[in-house]
C-alpha cells in the first residue's frame, strides 16, 4: 500500500476517480482480504509445502468488477481447484459493495428520479448503473 501511495505522489495520480488512488487502494485492500480468506479456507499459505496432497489448492483467479462508493473497481477473485471457496468480503455474484445501496436510497428519498440517480452515479462515482437496478434497490 505504501508503494501505491508513493507511486501516486510521483506520477501526480488524482485521489479520486476511475484511475485515482482511492480506487487502487480499494482494489489492493479487497484483493489482500480475498487472499487471506483463501488462505483461511485452504488452511495453508500460498506456496506452503503443507498444501501438497491436501486435496485442494489455489487455482488462479477470476476477474470481477464491483461498484463501490468510490466507483467501479476491477479485482481478481481467487479460485480453488474444488470450487468450494465462498468469499465473504466480496460474495459470489455480488456486484455492489459498501454503501452504494444506501446512496441510491438516499438520493431517491430526496426526490431524485431513477434517471437523475443514474446520471448522478455516473458523474460522481464513474459507475454505470441501470435504471432497472436503481428501481430494484428502491
Amino acid at each position: 500500500m505504501d508503494s501505491l501511495i508513493k507511486d501516486a505522489v510521483k506520477s501526480g495520480t488524482p485521489i479520486d476517480g476511475a484511475d485515482g488512488l482511492l480506487t487502487e487502494l480499494t482494489k489492493a485492500v479487497l484483493e489482500r482480504a480475498l487472499q487471506t480468506e483463501m488462505t483461511h479456507h485452504l488452511g495453508y499459505e500460498s506456496r506452503d509445502p503443507a498444501g501438497r496432497g491436501s486435496g485442494n489448492s489455489r487455482n488462479g483467479s477470476s476477474p470481477k468488477t464491483v461498484t463501490t462508493v468510490n466507483g467501479p473497481v476491477d479485482i481478481a477473485v481467487p479460485r480453488d481447484r474444488n470450487g468450494s471457496f465462498e468469499p465473504v468480503i466480496v460474495p459470489k455474484r455480488a456486484r455492489r459493495l459498501g454503501n452504494i445501496n444506501s446512496v441510491v436510497l438516499s438520493l431517491y428519498s430526496r426526490g431524485m428520479t431513477t434517471r437523475d440517480i443514474e446520471a448522478h452515479l455516473e458523474e460522481v462515482y464513474g459507475a454505470k448503473v441501470s435504471r432497472e437496478l436503481i428501481s430494484n434497490i428502491t
